[in-house]
C-alpha cells in the first residue's frame, strides 16, 4: 500500500531532522519571522524557482549586543523605506528584508523574505532563482565565528539538498556583481561549502 503524500512529507522531515515547514535542521537555533515580529511584505514580490545558493555578508561590524531578532526588524525597517545606503545612493523601497536567511554571529539563523520569492539588491544582478543567505559581519577584515561556521556548516548542505542545488550553483554576490560582498575571509570559505554539497547529495 502506497503511503499518502502528506504522511511520506512527515516521514521524511523527521529523517532529516527538520520539522514540516522549516528549512533549517533542529540542531540550529531558529528565529521564525513570527518570532521576530516581521511585518507583512509593504510591495507585490516576484515569485522564483530556486536553482542557485548564494552568499551575502552584511558589510556591518559584528554585533554582541542585540539579538538576531533585534537585527531583523531593524533590517526590515530599512529595507522596507526609501533611504540612503553607505556610499550616499538612494535605494528604493523593497517589499520585504532582501534575503531569505540571516546567520547571525552566535549562530543563530533567522527567517528572512519567503523563500519562494526573488530576494533584493543594490547592485546590477537579477537574484531570481538564487536562494540568498546572508552572515553578520564585514568579512573583508573579520572572520567567521566558531558559531557561524558550526550553523553555516550544517544550514548549507541542507538547503543544498532539499532544492536539489549542485555544487557549482554555490556562489556569493561577488560573482554576479561588482561588489566586494561577502569579504574575501567568506568568499574563501566557498570552495569547502562545494565540497560539503558534493558530500550530502
Amino acid at each position: 500500500m502506497r503511503a499518502h503524500p502528506a504522511i511520506l512529507a512527515l516521514i521524511l522531515c523527521a529523517c532529516s531532522g527538520i520539522q514540516p515547514g522549516r528549512l533549517i535542521p533542529d540542531e540550529v537555533q531558529y528565529v521564525s519571522r513570527k518570532e521576530w515580529g516581521a511585518k507583512p511584505p509593504v510591495l507585490p514580490m516576484r515569485a522564483h524557482t530556486l536553482t542557485r545558493l548564494t552568499i551575502h555578508h552584511t558589510g556591518t561590524d559584528q554585533n554582541f549586543n542585540r539579538t538576531v531578532a533585534e537585527k531583523l526588524r531593524g533590517l526590515q525597517l530599512f529595507s522596507q523605506r526609501d533611504d540612503s545606503l553607505a556610499s550616499g545612493r538612494r535605494k528604493p523601497a523593497w517589499p520585504d528584508v532582501p534575503y531569505h536567511f540571516y546567520v547571525g554571529i552566535d549562530g543563530v539563523v533567522g527567517e528572512g523574505r519567503d523563500w519562494r520569492y526573488t530576494g533584493d539588491t543594490n547592485t546590477e544582478y537579477d537574484p531570481a532563482g538564487h536562494l540568498l543567505v546572508v552572515v553578520e559581519g564585514n568579512f573583508q577584515k573579520d572572520t567567521l565565528t566558531t558559531a557561524q561556521r558550526r550553523t553555516l556548516d550544517i544550514i548549507i548542505p541542507a538547503l543544498a539538498r532539499r532544492f536539489d542545488i549542485p555544487p557549482d550553483k554555490l556562489a556569493s554576490h561577488r560573482d554576479y556583481a561588482r561588489t566586494q560582498c561577502p569579504g574575501a575571509n567568506l568568499y574563501a570559505e566557498l570552495p569547502r561549502f562545494r565540497e560539503l554539497i558534493r558530500a550530502g547529495r
